[in-house]
């Protein structure tokens, strides 16, 4: 091979070996950059909102006993007698027949012996309960008290508490995220401002769970109308110069 093509096909190989050493510098440094040079600033937000409940169930009980066997068919009478009074009642309160649903009566026996095992008494009775379903949350409590009318009339009773539902919840949620999320903006914002940076766009956003719980509990969230929503988002942002 002549001397001067030599020296040509050694000029061009240097330049291209240069050239992806260069290349691969500014990849690198530009890798190097994207994950070390991102600040960003990981902040929550909390949107609360103060609902009632929309939907109720209660669950009444009444029992009738006694100590005749033969008798069972006039107990049975009379749980039907205490049935029709109890959902009468109920009607008179302001609920829709659709709403309050009769349920079964039960039988139990129980027999109760001496220490030889003689039988010394026996007791028969019926257990029959009624079933309230509305969305006539604020007749609950009024309704429970005239409940307490038939017990004085002899009815025995189990007035049980009423357990409260929300069930709008999809319909605030959409406004609820966006005021955590401007509330998340608002605290990145605080803290931007002490650093001398400025928030720019979302990085990641997490959504934690909603809450709902009776006004003043920890736990419960079926014994009162009146409850709290609450929701924390967890958002990222970036914070530029």
């Amino acid at each position: 091979m002549p001397q001067a093509n030599r020296h040509t096909t050694f000029l061009s190989a240097l330049i291209l070996a240069l050239g992806i050493a260069a290349a691969g510098y500014f990849v690198g440094q530009t890798m190097y950059n994207s994950s070390v040079g991102i600040n960003t600033a990981e902040v929550k937000g909390l949107a609360e909102r103060r609902v009632e409940a929309d939907r109720a169930f209660w669950r009444i009980q009444y029992t009738v006993s006694g100590k005749d066997k033969a008798a069972i068919l006039e107990l049975y009478e009379k749980s039907k007698a205490d049935q029709s009074k109890i959902v009468s009642l109920l009607i008179e309160s302001g609920f829709e027949e659709a709403e309050v649903a009769p349920g079964v009566v039960d039988y139990n026996h129980q027999e109760f012996r001496d220490d030889d095992q003689n039988l010394v008494e026996e007791r028969f009775i019926l257990t029959g309960s009624i079933e309230v379903e509305t969305e006539k949350v604020r007749l609950m409590s009024d309704a429970r008290a005239k409940l307490n009318e038939l017990i004085a009339q002899g009815v025995d009773i189990r007035n049980n508490s009423p357990s409260y539902y929300f069930t709008g919840l999809n319909e605030i949620k959409p406004e609820m995220l966006k005021e955590a999320t401007t509330n998340a903006r608002l605290a990145a914002n605080e803290f931007a401002s002490n650093a001398g940076v400025e928030v720019g766009g979302i990085r990641f956003a997490r959504q934690g769970g909603f809450i709902i719980r009776d006004v003043g509990e920890n736990y419960s969230d079926t014994t009162k109308i009146e409850k709290d929503v609450r929701v924390v988002t967890t958002i990222s942002f970036y914070l530029t110069k």
